[in-house]
């Protein structure tokens, strides 16, 4: 029988193996179609595959399930780390990855609910996300479910004032069953989250609106486990996770470069088969075949 300690390293293993796979689908995506949003969906990877393969109560057969736990990607131009993790935990088939953000897909540039299975809200416009989580959080609470409500924001998000509002929602709700992550890569599509519009300590902001908040390594499988394992932070708190990440995660020539927010490389580009080795090398390091 295996010890608590060995089933740990097989499970940080699988999550590590699964944000590979997502990490190859986005990459291999976007060389195929044109264009996507790299540095963005790069960056949050690790903290999906923690989340579906590590954390989350959902059932691949049951997608509507009304006591499942619930994902909203508020920064819906992610998508394609969404997709990846949605199509790795079995909702969807990798081959609809072929016809991304083409006319009529279930894969456009932005989420819907009503198109790709497993999806539990449509986002795009940036600030909607913590809101509407708010409110499938007090929906569980009226209701009596032990379901937990996952809210992922990016940093350069945090401008927009209806976060706030819902900041101040769930605090005085008591949500303790709403677990915002801040996918915090410093950068935004046109600079640095400093340079455009400076949020200073986001720890310290929410704590002040009453929030229990924790920071994190947003690519260490090991400590986002430990760190969700352990939400509500604070009882009758809401959670909000500061993950600490890197834009563009993978892509060697790419990461923290704001250049890459958006990427449009060309099929032979020499930036395509850059791409391509970092992630068969990363492979290699790893052993994985």
């Amino acid at each position: 029988m295996m010890t608590e300690g060995e089933l740990l390293v097989d499970k940080i293993e699988l999550i590590e193996r699964k944000a590979f796979n997502i990490r190859n689908d986005i990459v291999k995506t976007i060389i195929e179609n044109g264009d996507g949003h790299a540095g963005p969906s790069l960056s949050c990877t690790d903290i999906l595959a923690t989340l579906y393969f590590g954390v989350m109560k959902v059932d691949v057969n049951k997608p509507k399930w009304e006591k499942r736990d619930r994902l909203i990607l508020s920064a819906g131009h992610k998508c394609l780390a969404l997709y990846g993790t949605l199509i790795e935990k079995g909702f969807e088939s990798e081959r609809v990855l072929h016809s991304y953000n083409h006319l009529g897909t279930i894969v456009p540039g932005h989420p819907d609910m009503k198109k790709f299975r497993g999806v539990d809200f449509s986002s795009g416009a940036l600030g909607h996300g913590l809101p509407i989580g708010c409110g499938m959080a007090l929906d569980a609470k009226l209701k009596d479910h032990d379901s937990r409500v996952f809210v992922l924001m990016g940093d350069g998000e945090q401008g927009e004032g209806s976060n706030w509002e819902a900041a101040m929602f769930a605090a005085h709700h008591k949500l303790d069953n709403l677990v915002a992550i801040i996918d915090r890569n410093g950068l935004q599509i046109n600079g640095t989250t400093k340079e455009v519009l400076n949020s200073a300590d986001l720890a310290e902001k929410y704590k002040s609106f009453g929030w229990g908040v924790e920071i994190v390594d947003g690519h260490d499988v090991a400590a986002m486990l430990k760190v969700f394992e352990q939400t509500p932070a604070q009882a009758g708190k809401p959670t909000m996770v500061i993950a600490n990440t890197v834009k563009s995660k993978g892509m060697s020539f790419a990461e923290n470069n704001v250049k890459y927010h958006h990427w449009n490389p060309g099929k032979d580009s020499e930036e395509a088969r850059q791409a391509l080795e970092d992630l068969c090398s990363y492979q290699e390091a790893k052993g994985w075949s």
